[in-house]
Order: structure tokens, then C-alpha cells, then sequence
């Protein structure tokens, strides 16, 4: 789970860091979200480059912070997952993630609307055990899908390490996710992507951002990555994934250059 966690906190420790409760008060009124997928080894030149323009998030001493998360989904129409790769909207996404290093779990579920916008509203639950035995949060999961734990089911988990930076003027917030693992309930199948990096740059809109002159430098363009729809994709056999599979080849393409 920590292959590159301690090479590339190594990088990010010269930066100033911030706490979460700093990270709290900064509001991004004209927020913008884009992602960037890129290799760990192209990862360590964007850190390196960025050391001087941001802070780091520091949690309990470490600058990077491990995350677990369980998707869920309808067992026989994979609503979620076909919704998601026809591009329809409204759609929607059911999960339940895990902070380790301090064990706080959550029921979340992410919304994007006819245009474009996501939303995000959670509540907190015992743990991933108590949800899944125990159908905690059921109430919540219901008033803001229609669905019950009798229809949707654990269908896809992952583990990874998560970055965050904030630069200095506090406009914006990039999160880097790395060591990415991947397992199926369904089929049982894992899979490892530990030599990927998921970059989400969320700015306000108004203002410059000092790290896309950086991206742009080392050739690190605009992608979707729906860890969800690619974990599945990569881990499931049963369900279609036919426009995932230049996605899939464009990523293999990246780590390739990685390895070179």
C-alpha cells in the first residue's frame, strides 16, 4: 500500500505545511475541477517543480494521507457503472470511504447534474462492517437516492494514498492519488495500478493557477479517470466496457512512458 508513499513524501517534506483545520476555512467561490493522469515517475518532476508555490496537508506527521473506499451498486443492471460510461446526466454514485489514519468512515453520495455540476453529501457510520451488516446510514442512502441496502450491493473497492497541496494565495487545492489498488466483489478479481497518479486540480476560476504552466511543461493533459468506472472496467468481465477501452489504452500508454 506505501510502494511510492515514502519516495514521494521525501519531495513534498521542504514544503510549508498546512493542517486540516486551515484546509477548512479556504472556500473556493468560483470553483473549477479538472483532472490529470500521469506516471509516479512524472509525478516526482511535478513535485519537485511545485516545491515553492505550495503548501502540504499534514496529517498525523505525514504529508500523505491513506484512504479506502467501497462503491455500491445495482447487482443485475450495473445502473451506476452503464450510466456513467454512456455519459447520461443526471447520474449518481454510492459509496462508502474510509480515512485510515484516523478511521473515520463515511456513506457518501456523489450527484452531477444535466449540467455538469457534482455534489456531494455524506454522513458519518460506524465503520464499513456496520454498513455493509448492518444497513447503517440507510435512512440517509434512501432520502437521497430512493434506494434501499436490499437493492444495491458492495460492488467495487480500492485502496490508495492521497497528496494534497494548496498553493500559496489558498485559490486552489490539488489532490495527487497514488498506489491505487483495486478489488471486485462480484468476481473476486484484483487489480494494482500502484504506477498511476490521479491529479484533481479544484481552483477558483478567477484567478491564475501556478501549477498548469508545470503540467503543461511535462506534457500532463486533461483526462477523466472515474476510479469507479476504471476499477471495473479493469476487474469485471460481465459487464460491457466498450468505451473504456481507449481510456484503458491511453493509460497503459502513460505508465509505458513511466517505465521508459
Amino acid at each position: 500500500m506505501e510502494k511510492h508513499a515514502e519516495e514521494l513524501a521525501g519531495i513534498v517534506k521542504d514544503m510549508p505545511p498546512i493542517t486540516l483545520d486551515e484546509m477548512s476555512s479556504i472556500r473556493l467561490m468560483n470553483r473549477m475541477d479538472t483532472k490529470f493522469v500521469t506516471n509516479v515517475e512524472t509525478l516526482k518532476k511535478l513535485l519537485q517543480m511545485a516545491c515553492g508555490s505550495y503548501f502540504a496537508q499534514n496529517t498525523g506527521g505525514h504529508p500523505y494521507s491513506p484512504y479506502q473506499t467501497t462503491y455500491w451498486e445495482d447487482p443485475e443492471e450495473h445502473v451506476m457503472f452503464r450510466t456513467h460510461q454512456c455519459g447520461h446526466r443526471p447520474r449518481t454514485k454510492v459509496r462508502v470511504r474510509t480515512y485510515l489514519d484516523s478511521n473515520h468512515t463515511f456513506l457518501e453520495v456523489k450527484k452531477k447534474d444535466n449540467h455538469g455540476k457534482t455534489a456531494k453529501k455524506r454522513v458519518a457510520v460506524p465503520s464499513l462492517e456496520a454498513v455493509i451488516k448492518e444497513h447503517a446510514g440507510e435512512e440517509f442512502l434512501t432520502k437521497l437516492t430512493g434506494y434501499t441496502f436490499a437493492d444495491i450491493v458492495p460492488a467495487l473497492g480500492n485502496r490508495f494514498n492521497r497528496i494534497t497541496l494548496v498553493n500559496y494565495d489558498k485559490t486552489e487545492r490539488l489532490t495527487i492519488d497514488f498506489d491505487l489498488q483495486f478489488f471486485n466483489y462480484e468476481t473476486q478479481a484484483e487489480q494494482d495500478m500502484d504506477n498511476i497518479a490521479i491529479i484533481e486540480l479544484k481552483r477558483d476560476g478567477r484567478v491564475p493557477s501556478p501549477i498548469l504552466p508545470m503540467l503543461r511543461e511535462l506534457r500532463i493533459k486533461p483526462s477523466g479517470f472515474s476510479k469507479y468506472c476504471i476499477g471495473t472496467a479493469l476487474t469485471n468481465d460481465r459487464v460491457r466496457v466498450n468505451r473504456f477501452k481507449k481510456r484503458i489504452i491511453k493509460i497503459n500508454k502513460i505508465l509505458e512512458r513511466g517505465a521508459q
